[in-house]
């Protein structure tokens, strides 16, 4: 079983703007459209950070929030996904980036105790190869996007509740764009024939 795992954040308690549509032009009964937005009146609250883990194979995720990124929270992190991945997968591969605290003397330990756990460090400056990347950018439009978040646990409730609603959703992740069919355009005036 391979897992993509890494964080995401700050996530700041603040509103997060959306898609709204605007009608731009003005009619005789009222007004042309324009987008707004309340004020933010600084922070709230301090940022926090979400914890997450893509199976590509399956699309399931799961995700942990903490006001904090610390090894701490890594481990404990580490624990919820050993308890979240079914017993009777032999081998776990943890595809993760090259954060120091990734590569802690915790987390070696937490390899020993759990031997079925396998680290695999992406390249330097390659942060694309870890599919839970653009991954990041669905769990903010469905979590974030649009609405304004008074406290933290606001956004851990937004951000549990976005990720029950992928799980129950989930279809395989696949990198990169998926290419649809687009008809082939026909030569315009310009066209040149070819020469032979």
């Amino acid at each position: 079983m391979t897992v993509c795992l890494d964080q995401m954040g700050p996530v700041a308690v603040k509103s997060y703007p959306g898609k709204h549509l605007v009608d731009p032009e003005a009619a005789e009964t009222q007004p042309a459209g324009r987008a707004r937005q309340e004020i933010d009146y600084g922070r709230r609250e301090k940022a926090g950070y979400v914890f997450g883990a893509l199976e590509p194979r399956t699309g399931e995720v799961f995700t942990a929030t903490s006001a904090r990124r610390r090894l701490v929270n890594w481990i404990d992190f580490l624990q919820q996904l050993e308890e979240w991945i079914p017993k009777d997968v032999e081998r776990v591969s943890a595809v993760l980036d090259n954060l120091s605290m990734h590569r802690a003397v915790d987390v070696l330990l937490f390899n020993l105790a759990y031997p079925r756990w396998e680290f695999v460090f992406q390249p330097t400056y390659a942060a694309y190869l870890n599919l839970i990347e653009p991954w990041w950018k669905t769990l903010k439009s469905l979590a974030l996007n649009g609405r304004r978040f008074e406290t933290w646990r606001e956004i851990e409730e937004a951000v549990r509740s976005a990720t029950a609603y992928w799980n129950a959703h989930k279809h395989p992740y696949v990198w990169g764009r998926r290419r649809r069919h687009q008809p082939r355009r026909k030569p315009g005036i310009a066209h040149l024939p070819k020469v032979a």
